[in-house]
């Protein structure tokens, strides 16, 4: 009976360190922005590998804004300071229209120029509102004291 339970010991501890191993390894791999596609003060950015929590997607973006900025020219706000970006998962890449639900860029020759629509986060910029990241769970408005506030839909 005791060697049942060291073996079943052993094969769970074995199975927690594996997962454990690919939790770190899959929340460690760097984010690979594949493309940028503008129109005027709206940017969409396709990406792989994004952060998996509402706090690493922002934390991401505060971290990398400047570089963003520096490689892709983004935000590219309007003479009043309003932007949008828009990180979408490029997930199986570029496929045709479906006529219904895909995104698409008018940029891209047809027919392979659109993207299932899958966001990730969503940064903004206006006067009104100031800075804030629309996610899955709501938007975090970032205060003038830096603080940050979560507010539900």
């Amino acid at each position: 009976m005791k060697s049942k339970n060291k073996k079943l010991l052993c094969a769970s501890l074995l199975t927690g360190c594996t997962l454990l191993g690919y939790f770190i390894w899959f929340s460690l791999r760097p984010v690979e922005v594949i493309a940028v596609h503008q129109r005027r003060n709206y940017s969409d950015v396709l990406v792989r590998n994004f952060p998996l929590t509402e706090q690493g997607k922002i934390n991401w973006w505060l971290k990398n804004k400047k570089n963003l900025n520096d490689t892709y020219s983004i935000p590219k706000p309007a003479k009043d300071g309003f932007f949008t970006v828009i990180f979408w998962d490029l997930g199986d890449g570029y496929k045709e229209t479906d006529g219904y639900d895909r995104l698409c860029f008018e940029k891209m020759k047809p027919p392979i120029n659109c993207i299932d629509k899958n966001s990730l986060m969503m940064v903004v910029y206006s006067k009104n509102t100031g800075l804030y990241f629309r996610l899955d769970s709501g938007k975090y408005y970032i205060k003038a004291n830096g603080e940050m506030e979560k507010r539900k839909y």
